[in-house]
């Protein structure tokens, strides 16, 4: 899971932001004019919130930012001057000869126009989205981004405690938002606020525990121009804050979901909503970067879901004690794992960056709220430094620590980022989210770790065809859910016929996918569309194929959707 300033609903969205991009004044040179213009839009997007500006630059001055405004944004709903925006950013965009730009610009007026018309038919759902979801909200999400808020200066520690003073007004909004959800019978399910108001307790139960009063003192402590005094001062303000502001915030916001809770008109899939099937096509459509339809996206699961079992069933029969003879042990140190797996993976895949990297662990109060394992994606001027964080409460160990950690880090969400960075991309490709893309990758690492850890060949390949069946089944889940209308009832049929009868996982199961739709599609779908590009480019290139320039070729393309990204591989 990459975590950091895209994901959704923390920041003001990208199509609120364009509104004078039309009178840009721009140099004459074609790419110098559309460069201009696309920093442009980068400066515009990264200095509209505090911390998407902090972590997306270490250094704003060297990009002519300065004098911003402290503020964690807003999610007021405005959908003409949305439209608007998209649309004057459109016609901006439509001034440029993409012909006359160099490929490299190409590719980013490609990505740009892909990104401008998906934003441009969200508009009309903007009621249908969901900033407060138990596995992406950002109720969960804020502490740890506050918490990994870096002091560089003295400066950031003022802007961090002012930043803190302005969580009442941009839970406010969220509020709001949820008011307006509510009025138009579109306010999330009874099971999911009880999560997220579970989640919100669970934030406020640390009290002298919490870890955003001990992260403080730590970063604090890194200041060595700061004296005692300075840094006490501080401590004391950042305690005050914290209690009269941050605290408040999250009771505000549980105060209005409990009020809220059963207005809602929905307890099952977004297809039972007005409009909500259509949303949900959408949503697929902008989570995966796939063009396909979602009949056309299930039965390419359905395929691949086949194609494992019956993998599966090859090994077994080609090795009928593969599951009693093999051993599952591998590392249990983080570190030593990432250390490996940026070594092993220089046969298969493009040298891996020379970067830092810490392994952090997620507070016990939030672990059963989070996820096993993210990353932190660094500024792109500090790319060198870089951040997992991995939850004990969910029990990783051996095999699973390892495909995590490779999911996270190498070749994964790390690799993945890092290599980028170094290729220095436009800056303002660093701000699209195409979660097809980058968890695609990543779960596609995922499955190439099993081959590169300890275990013997046969069982390794059990475990991954296994690992992708079961997220095959959740993404088909999710499809049933939100676009077919399962129900619990129908969803434990589907379950128990791969022998899966647990009725209170599955319950489980469909009450988090019932919150984020979606979800469990993105990584999925995106996964399997890289083994389509795969397939047909080992097709295109014969006996010259080489995996790593495969990998080499995906990777210089960037996130993207997979259309563009076909077209950069395959020229079709």
């Amino acid at each position: 899971m990459k975590f950091k300033k895209h994901l959704a609903t923390l920041f003001l969205s990208f199509t609120l932001l364009l509104p004078g991009c039309s009178n840009i004044s721009i140099p004459t040179n074609a790419d110098a004019a559309f460069e201009h213009f696309t920093l442009e839009l980068f400066k515009q997007d990264v200095a509209s919130t505090t911390l998407g500006l902090h972590y997306s630059i270490q250094n704003p001055e060297a990009y002519g930012i300065s004098d911003t405004t402290i503020t964690l944004g807003s999610y007021d709903v405005n959908e003409t001057a949305s439209l608007a925006a998209i649309e004057n950013c459109q016609a901006s965009l439509n001034k440029f000869s993409r012909k006359a730009l160099s490929k490299e610009n190409q590719l980013t007026y490609d990505v740009l126009s892909y990104y401008l018309e998906t934003s441009k038919e969200g508009v009309a759902y903007a009621l249908y989205e969901e900033p407060l979801s138990p596995i992406t909200g950002i109720h969960a999400q804020l502490p740890v981004l506050l918490a990994e808020y870096s002091f560089y200066t003295q400066d950031d520690v003022d802007t961090y405690l002012a930043l803190l003073e302005t969580t009442p007004d941009y839970f406010a909004s969220l509020i709001r938002f949820e008011h307006l959800k509510s009025d138009a019978g579109l306010f999330m399910a009874d099971c999911t606020a009880g999560n997220v108001i579970e989640q919100c307790n669970a934030f406020l139960s640390m009290g002298e525990n919490n870890y955003l009063l001990s992260t403080f003192e730590e970063r604090l402590a890194s200041l060595e121009n700061l004296s005692v005094e300075a840094k006490n001062s501080y401590i004391s303000q950042n305690k005050t804050v914290l209690e009269t502001a941050m605290l408040p915030a999250y009771e505000s916001l549980i105060s209005a979901l409990t009020e809220l809770k059963g207005t809602g008109k929905n307890e099952q899939g977004l297809c039972y909503l007005s409009g909500g099937k259509n949303y949900y096509s959408y949503l697929v459509a902008r989570e995966t970067g796939s063009a396909r339809s979602v009949d056309d996206i299930s039965a390419l699961i359905e395929k691949q879901i086949a194609e494992d079992i019956l993998d599966m069933h090859d090994v077994i029969s080609e090795n009928p004690t593969v599951i009693e003879d093999v051993s599952t042990t591998v590392s249990t140190s983080p570190e030593k794992i990432l250390e490996d797996l940026s070594e092993q993976i220089s046969s298969a895949f493009p040298a891996a960056k020379d970067v830092n990297v810490e392994v952090k662990y997620v507070p016990e109060a939030l672990e059963p709220y989070l996820s096993p394992a993210f990353y932190l994606i660094p500024a792109i001027d500090n790319a060198i430094e870089n951040v997992i964080y991995i939850n004990q409460g969910s029990s990783l160990q051996d095999i699973h620590l390892f495909t995590t950690l490779a999911h996270e880090g190498y070749p994964g969400h790390l690799y993945q980022t890092t290599y980028y960075a170094a290729q220095d991309p436009d800056p303002l490709r660093t701000l699209f989210n195409f979660k097809g893309y980058v968890e695609g990758w990543a779960t596609y690492a995922e499955m190439c770790s099993y081959y590169l850890s300890s275990l013997e060949k046969p069982y390794a390949a059990l475990l991954q065809k296994n690992n992708s069946l079961i997220l095959g089944l959740y993404a088909l889940t999710d499809i049933g859910i939100h676009y077919n209308g399962w129900n619990l009832e129908r969803t434990e049929q589907f379950f128990s016929t791969y022998g899966i009868e647990d009725s209170e996982t599955i319950q489980k199961i469909y009450e988090l996918i019932v919150g984020d739709p979606a979800n469990y599609v993105s990584y999925y779908v995106g996964y399997v569309e890289i083994l389509e590009l795969k397939r047909e480019y080992i097709e295109a290139k014969g006996e010259t194929f080489s995996q790593k320039e495969f990998h080499r070729e995906f990777l210089d393309v960037g996130p993207a959707p997979f259309e563009i990204v076909r077209k950069q591989l395959l020229g079709t």
